[in-house]
């Protein structure tokens, strides 16, 4: 017998046991955003890999480590997009979207980059990200932030989460304050662990990220990057915080979240847990007023987030959050129990769909003993069991069975059920 193919490492099957968790969260995300009034944007999975090389920077953890980069038959380089952000840019672009023009955006889809699979850290993982574009001003970042804070509140989730900020200032900024930083590391580098001594030649800012205990005693006493910021910025970041505090958004201010990516500037933020162990942010974003100029457009400010959507169903269950009708999949399961009754068991789910369109109805196909049929009602989920037997058929009734309490079956004219069902509670 051949060896049977499995699912790529840390790429995941989404079973139909989980996927009404997932259409819950991303129904709910997709509910929010239009009420704010943003639009939806998909683009391809498959980009030239020069794109994240000149956005995301080519020392970085991901470009150095983790795409997915391989050449087509034509010979050119194409990546799989390890992030949202770059692609959705590339694409507005592309096809004038920014133009003298405001853009308020969201995409949803996979990502990809070649990690060591762990616990809501996977190789092909989901996000949903939200870009705007030709808004320079604080107030566009304040919203992006409580979007996000409506949203922790509609999925029971405000105490399980915490909002980080913190302001990179500007360009000229973040460079003075990087030559600081090397200054002061490099005459420790000894000191360092190992991963924070390579990034000090490559990316000095990720060190302040350094999970190594020794190195962060080590920052405690290296220059604050307050302190190297410019006049507009510090603006900027007063008006941010000023919206936040009059919203009664809390936050901590966090001088060492820099973000990994090389294109943020001035606001940076995250979302961050401590109920799911070291995968603890949920949520992340900034400002990248530089980065449509860095791939060939004119300057254009903008701002936006990413969530990691298997983290946050992950939360969800760890926080026990999941309301019990979004795993209820089926209302109605009809059976049709002898002769003949099959087809009259599907033309009634069509006529009762026609009255009820909200109704979500399964009728049993393939035949089987009455018993058997029951069981897999039972088995679905459903509020009620419809029976269609001779009796049934002969008097154009249907028989009506609670499958979730003791109440006694009843039996109805058919020409009643559509008003019946309207009475009750699924």
């Amino acid at each position: 017998m051949a060896n049977k193919i499995q699912a790529i490492r840390g790429m995941n099957d989404i079973l139909p046991a989980q996927s009404p968790v997932w259409q819950y969260l991303e129904g709910t995300v997709k509910e929010l955003l239009a009420s704010y009034g943003y639009d939806e944007i998909r683009m391809p999975i498959v980009e030239q890999t020069a794109l994240f090389k000149r956005s995301i920077g080519e020392v970085t953890d991901i470009v150095e480590k983790e795409m997915y980069t391989f050449d087509d038959r034509n010979g050119d380089s194409l990546t799989l997009r390890p992030e949202g952000t770059a692609s959705c840019v590339r694409a507005c672009e592309e096809h004038g979207l920014l133009y003298n023009q405001t853009q308020r955006l969201w995409y949803t889809g996979p990502m990809f980059r070649h990690e060591r699979p762990q616990k809501g850290r996977y190789r092909q993982f989901y996000q949903i990200g939200v870009e705007t574009f030709g808004i320079a001003s604080a107030d566009i970042d304040a919203e992006v932030i409580l979007m996000t804070a409506r949203l922790w509140q509609q999925l029971g989730l405000t105490d399980a989460v915490t909002l980080q900020l913190n302001t990179l200032g500007s360009n000229e900024a973040r460079a003075r304050y990087r030559d600081a930083l090397v200054d002061f590391l490099g005459a420790r580098k000894e000191q360092l662990d190992e991963d924070s001594q390579r990034r000090l030649e490559t990316n000095p800012l990720r060190v302040l990220d350094s999970k190594d205990p020794a190195t962060q005693a080590l920052l405690a006493d290296a220059p604050q990057l307050h302190d190297y910021l410019d006049d507009d910025s510090r603006a900027h970041f007063a008006e941010l915080r000023s919206i936040l505090d009059a919203a009664g958004v809390q936050y901590e201010i966090n001088q060492r979240l820099v973000r990994g990516l090389d294109y943020y500037c001035k606001t940076v933020f995250e979302w961050v847990t401590d109920k799911l162990g070291s995968q603890g942010t949920v949520c992340a974003g900034g400002r990248y007023d530089g980065l449509v100029e860095q791939l060939g457009g004119k300057p254009t400010p903008a701002v936006g987030f990413a969530m990691g959507v298997e983290r946050l169903i992950l939360l969800l269950e760890t926080q026990e959050l999941i309301p019990p009708a979004v795993m209820q999949t089926i209302d109605l399961y009809i059976c049709p129990v002898g002769e003949g009754s099959a087809r009259s068991a599907l033309l009634l789910a069509d006529r009762l769909r026609d009255e009820h369109s909200w109704l979500r109805i399964q009728t049993h196909c393939g035949g089987g003993s009455f018993k058997s049929q029951m069981k897999k009602a039972d088995k679905s989920g459903a509020r009620f069991a419809l029976l269609l037997g001779e009796d049934e058929l002969a008097n154009d009734s249907v028989t009506v069975k609670d499958l979730r309490t003791d109440s006694a079956q009843q039996t109805l004219a058919q020409a009643e059920l559509a008003g019946w069902l309207t009475q009750q509670t699924f």
